[in-house]
């Protein structure tokens, strides 16, 4: 299937959404949830899969949509077409916490990226959403991502998001770099994926780091986050006290933590 090529601007810093401005007949496709709006013109509608089945008839669209069922995802997705008549229409997709996106031309990696299984935000119309397996068991049980990371093809344009502040490099062949499991984004096929112990009992034990991190060797280029949302998550959860966590005290001795503490046991 013919990829649309689509023209887009960035907007923000630490909450970023993505604008695409769309020419007559051109669509994009966005995970459920992320649109922010769409102009006038613009014509949404929900199909099996990813599209890009949809040349093969209906067993191909059955088989994008069980591809984005096998990875967590929903067996829809939303498309977005230009169907307004003459000049160009925008819809705008955002990220959907902290972060930065990442646009990628898909012909720039070899035509295929490999991403977590959440960090897909949008993507012009064509580019296929696939699986990809981990091939090691050791990679499957501790990887933080299990067996299956998502897997986009095609030769069009890519929109991924990564939490906090976002960091690309190119690893050379052989080069390997050692890396909290949550924290890896995408990578390219051609970069080797391992689990690697820490190695000693007292850091796993007690560093918070966790008992396993990812070994990335190159070749290829890989793209990193510095905030994980797993890690914000766990983050608010020990800081809610109406959920388990443990309120703390700022500011003065007259902050909402202790305060609120005295308060809460005289209920």
């Amino acid at each position: 299937m013919a990829m649309d090529i689509i023209d887009y601007q960035l907007h923000g810093r630490d909450m970023q959404f993505v604008e695409i401005e769309l020419d007559p007949g051109e669509a994009a496709i966005g995970e459920a949830g992320a649109m922010m709006y769409m102009e006038d013109g613009v014509v949404m509608d929900t199909i099996f899969g990813d599209g890009s089945g949809q040349s093969k008839g209906f067993w191909g669209s059955l088989v994008g949509a069980g591809k984005r069922l096998v990875t967590g995802e929903s067996l829809f997705t939303t498309v977005f077409s230009h169907q307004g008549g003459q000049g160009k229409r925008k819809v705008a997709f955002a990220a959907p916490y902290p972060g930065t996106i990442i646009p990628i031309r898909l012909p720039d990696v070899g035509g295929t990226l490999i991403c977590q299984k959440d960090a897909f935000l949008c993507a012009a119309k064509g580019v296929a959403l696939g699986i990809a397996f981990q091939k090691r068991l050791g990679v499957g049980l501790f990887g933080g991502e299990g067996f299956i990371m998502q897997r986009l093809d095609g030769d069009g344009l890519a929109f991924v998001h990564a939490g906090g502040t976002l960091h690309e490099r190119t690893l050379a062949p052989g080069e390997t770099l050692r890396v909290d499991t949550g924290c890896i984004v995408a990578l390219q096929p051609s970069v080797n994926f391992d689990i690697q112990y820490v190695g000693k009992l007292k850091s796993a034990l007690f560093s918070g780091e966790g008992l396993f991190y990812a070994t990335l060797q190159g070749p290829g280029r890989i793209w990193l986050q510095s905030l994980p949302l797993s890690r914000m998550a766990n983050r608010i959860v020990m800081a809610a006290p109406a959920i388990g966590g443990r309120s703390r005290g700022e500011g003065s001795v007259l902050g909402a933590g202790l305060l609120g503490g005295l308060l809460g046991d005289d209920e």
